[in-house]
């Protein structure tokens, strides 16, 4: 399935990314984590959450006593979507039509790994799986159960705690962060 990926066209982001960035981890993993799509570090490195947000979700889920070689990671979206800013690419939200053509993807990693739980990290993962009206402020931290996957817990994407304000913000919203994670683990157990 990642061999096919790669090829993919459903949308005209592949036309700017480096490669597709496809999920990793193993196929017995009881937590999925899904993210919006790859950043700018990802695209390059063709892995995901590799770059800043993936270097904050490693220490949560450090923290929480979550192995990453143990759970799946992946995200909605497959490509980095960009726009240049001086010599940087800046990512930009992907719209329905390219989450649409990337939900096979998704739903046929789901189907393979089978997690006992999936995370959804943001908005767009989050809308993803239960669909555009899902506000992840409102149901943040609760194990819910969706089309896509039995039990699914929403939390912010690690990205946010980047663009908090201030130091107290971040740490705040952290520990929030850490807290989510914590009540994944012991729901993937249950």
């Amino acid at each position: 399935m990642r061999d096919a990926a790669k090829d993919c066209e459903a949308c005209q982001l592949y036309k700017r990314a480096t490669q597709t960035v496809f999920g990793e981890g193993p196929k017995s993993a009881s937590i999925m984590l899904v993210g919006e799509q790859p950043g700018d570090s990802e695209d390059v490195a063709g892995k995901p959450f590799v770059g800043p947000a993936g270097k904050i979700m490693d220490q949560a889920l450090e923290e929480v006593g979550i192995d990453r070689k143990d759970i799946y990671v992946t995200n909605a979206v497959k490509h980095f979507k960009w726009e240049p800013r001086g010599k940087r690419r800046i990512h930009q939200k992907p719209n329905s039509r390219e989450i649409a053509a990337c939900r096979p993807w998704l739903e046929a990693e789901l189907r393979i790994v089978r997690p006992k739980l999936v995370v959804a990290m943001g908005a767009t993962a989050a809308q993803t799986i239960f669909g555009p009206s899902f506000r992840v402020t409102r149901e943040r931290g609760k194990v819910l159960s969706s089309k896509l996957a039995p039990r699914v817990l929403a939390t912010i994407h690690p990205s946010s705690l980047l663009r908090q304000p201030d130091e107290a913000s971040r740490q705040r919203e952290y520990k929030h962060f850490v807290s989510d994670l914590r009540a994944a683990s012991r729901a993937a157990e249950e």
